[in-house]
Parts: structure tokens; sequence; C-alpha cells
């Protein structure tokens, strides 16, 4: 072989690489984190061995306000659901396990609520970051399942986090535009609903630690969740 062809050889082999490095390596910075979740996935992965899921189930993966959602069947009914939401999960604890949390199903569509990313600690994250993982999950998802719909849950304003507000609000912004430039993907706008009139997060609908929802805040959540899946699947 010629000395130029090899070397022609040779960057496009190490562009290749530096390709596959760029691919995989978003998440590996998370990874010690992630980790903590662990058994939660564990979990999850014995409930699909043991538990008969429809097909035309929705499938709602994320953070606290998902897993502590007691009454998820009831309020979502007719549609089935596949509830598959673990601890305080950041977007990047998603995105870590989101094949193993959603490859094993078969679906009518994945609705996604994280909201613990920018909460006023020293380890959060920019709005960028948080798009960016958003960008890998639905793409994740995507890879498998090309025609399935994809919704984006508006992060909710809570009186814990109000300070942070515009960050989150920013998130919530590029979140709707990235929904809006593709197909099958949905932003449901929820944020406006929690606020009272002197616009801030209205205090009756969260519990004492004013981060979670209450039961009166999961009405709320259930009818804008449904509306939006009534005018987008049926």
């Amino acid at each position: 072989m010629k000395p130029n062809m090899m070397m022609r050889h040779f960057y496009f082999l190490l562009l290749i690489c530096i390709l596959l490095f760029q691919c995989s390596s978003p998440l590996k910075k998370y990874e010690l984190t992630a980790i903590r979740w662990e058994k939660d996935i564990q979990e999850f992965e014995k409930l699909d061995t043991t538990e008969k899921y429809l097909e035309n189930a929705i499938l709602f993966t994320g953070s606290s306000s998902i897993r502590l959602w007691k009454t998820i069947e009831k309020d979502m009914a007719p549609y089935p659901v596949i509830q598959r939401g673990f601890g305080g999960s950041t977007m990047s604890d998603v995105a870590y396990y989101i094949k193993r949390i959603v490859y094993p199903h078969q679906f009518r569509a994945v609705v996604v609520f994280v909201a613990n990313d920018i909460s006023g600690k020293i380890t959060d994250k920019t709005p960028e970051e948080v798009l960016n993982l958003f960008t890998y999950i639905h793409r994740t998802i995507r890879n498998k399942f090309p025609g399935k719909p994809i919704y984006f849950i508006e992060i909710t304003p809570t009186n814990s986090r109000w300070t942070e507000w515009p960050k989150i609000q920013k998130v919530n912004d590029m979140a709707k535009q990235f929904c809006q430039s593709r197909p099958n993907t949905y932003f449901i706008e929820t944020a406006s609903l929690y606020l009272g009139p002197d616009g801030k997060p209205n205090a009756s609908l969260f519990a004492e630690d004013q981060l979670h929802q209450n039961w009166e805040g999961y009405k709320i959540w259930t009818k804008a969740i449904k509306d939006k899946l009534d005018a987008t699947l049926k």
C-alpha cells in the first residue's frame, strides 16, 4: 500500500474512533452518580419478567413525581400504563438507564418527566446540558422505536426551587422548541397551571416540602397529560 493511501486509512480510522468516542462519552462522566439507582433498575427488570404489560400502554419514566404517583393507573384510565419513575433521578440518570427502562417493552408512547437537574446545588447542570441529555434520551428511544410518540412534561415551578426558576424555565423553553422541531414529539405544558394570582407557585398544590405535588397537584397533572394524549394519539 502506498504511503499516502496508508495515511488516508489512518486518518479515516482515527476519525471513526473520535466519532465513536463522542457518541459514547456523553454519559461517561455521569456514571458514578447514576449507578446509585442500579437496584431500582434491577427491580424494574424483575417486574419486566413477572408482570404482563399491554402493548398499547403509556410508559412513564423520570424522577420522583412519576414514582410517587400512587394513583397513576386509575388517573390515566382508560390508558394502561407502565410506571418507571425512580428516586430523585436526574436527566443524566434517566439517560444512563434509558435502554434498560424502555427497550424491554412494547408500548404506545413514552412520557418523560425529570425535574432535579437544576435545584440550587453546586452540582447543577446548565440548561444546555439538560437539553442535550433529553436529546440523547429521545434519540435512544427513536433508534429502536422510530415511530412511537415521545412526550416531555414541562418542569413544574415550585416554591422550594423558585430562585432557580429562570434557569428551569430556560430548560422548558428549549425542550419545547426541540419537541416542536421533531415529528411525533410533544411538549406537555403545565407550568402556568401551578402558579397563583401573584405569579408564584400555588402552595396549596404541593406537599409540605413545597417540592412534590400533593393529590390536588396530581389532578392538574392528570388532566393536562390526558388532554395532550387525547389530542395527539386519537
